[in-house]
Order: structure tokens, then sequence, then C-alpha cells
């Protein structure tokens, strides 16, 4: 099958990636660009599996401050393996997201592999006492209920830790595929070592009135 410039072009609007791996996977797929798709995403793993090794110990930190009102403020650690990486634009905007992505979605964690095991625990038992519960889980065998609650906790990880989660700017990519894509385009390791977020009053007791209370008592002019 013919491979046109338009195809190559397309492949590209739709993966972002160069016209010439583009073009060679759209050949290799005789033209199915699912299978195209497929190829690209398969070579592009390995690539980013080959730079997992090297040490990033340069980078830049995002800040995002929620509204400018200075209520909600989130600073994420990007690390890459030059200063120089560390300038670029597409890196500090996806910085910037990340810290963004923090402020509203207040995760625990970068990754699942830093959660505490007694944490991971705790949300075991919770699982395990939720299926307990459930009669319809009363005759499945015990391999099928850890199944049930390994996706269970995937899914919880998608809340609590910020690698796994949607990403906020594009819900059908997670926060780990948009490092990839960075890893990609810029040519280098690219990773997130920690953030910090921070909301005025977090950790304060706050006052609660019984507002029913209170309208009572001047009704009854006790005030």
């Amino acid at each position: 099958m013919e491979i046109t410039a338009k195809m190559v072009a397309d492949l590209r609007q739709m993966t972002g990636v160069g016209m010439m791996e583009c073009k060679k996977a759209l050949t290799e797929a005789n033209g199915n660009v699912d299978e195209a798709i497929k190829i690209l995403n398969k070579n592009s793993a390995k690539k980013v599996e080959k730079k997992a090794g090297r040490i990033a110990a340069e980078g830049t930190m995002g800040i995002y401050d929620h509204m400018n009102l200075h209520q909600k403020v989130a600073m994420v650690e990007v690390n890459t393996e030059t200063d120089f990486a560390a300038k670029n634009p597409k890196l500090l905007e996806a910085a910037k997201d990340f810290a963004m992505q923090v402020v509203a979605t207040n995760p625990l964690a970068v990754s699942p592999a830093d959660l505490s095991a007694a944490y991971i625990a705790e949300q075991k038992e919770i699982f395990i006492a939720q299926l307990k519960n459930d009669p319809k889980n009363a005759n499945k065998p015990e391999a099928v209920l850890e199944k049930i609650i390994e996706g269970k906790l995937n899914k919880h990880y998608e809340e609590v830790c910020l690698l796994n989660q949607p990403f906020i700017k594009d819900p059908d990519k997670k926060v780990q595929d948009i490092i990839n894509e960075l890893t990609l385009v810029i040519g280098e390791k690219i990773t997130i070592r920690r953030f910090i977020r921070w909301e005025v009053g977090e950790g304060i007791e706050k006052r609660k009135d019984d507002f029913a209370a209170e309208v009572a008592a001047q009704a009854n002019g006790n005030f």
C-alpha cells in the first residue's frame, strides 16, 4: 500500500512522533493506522526503558498558585539529566501542570512505591472486608478474590498516587504517560521526585456553628 504524505502527517498529528518514525510505522503496518500506533507505542516504550537507568539530578520546580489567591499552592520537583533540558519550554510547562494537578487532586505520594507497607495493608483489609460483606463473593475462589483486590488497589492508586492519576489536562492519559512523552521529546530521562502542597487553614480545627440552634436562640430572645 502506498504511504502518502497526508497519512504520515495525520499520524504525526495524532501521536506527536517524528515524520520518519511515523512513515516507518505505517510502512510496517501496511497503512493500517491502528497497527502503526501500536508499533509507535511499542518503540516508544523501549526508548523510555533504555533511559530508566540513567541519573536525573538536574531539573526544575513547577509551582502553581490556584487562582493566584495564595490559598492553595503546590510545588513539584521534576528532574532531568542536564540543566539544559531543565530549561526546555515543554518541560517547564509540564512542571507547572504537574503542580496544578497536585493542587487539584491532593495525592498522597508520587507513586505506589512511595506508600508505606502499613498503608497498603490497611487498604487491603478494607477491600477484603468489602468482599466478605458482599454475598456475591461467597463462592468465588481465593485466586479470583485476590485479583479483585489487586484491581481495587490499582484503582485506589489512581486516586492517591500522582503518576497513576489521569492527567488533569488529558484524562485519557496518566501523568506517567506525560512523563514518558517528555522523555521521548526531550531525549533525556524525566522523573518526578517529590511534591509539596499547602492550603490555608489545613490541619487547623475550624469553628463549627450550629446555625439552627443560633436561629432558635435568637427567636427565643436568648442572644
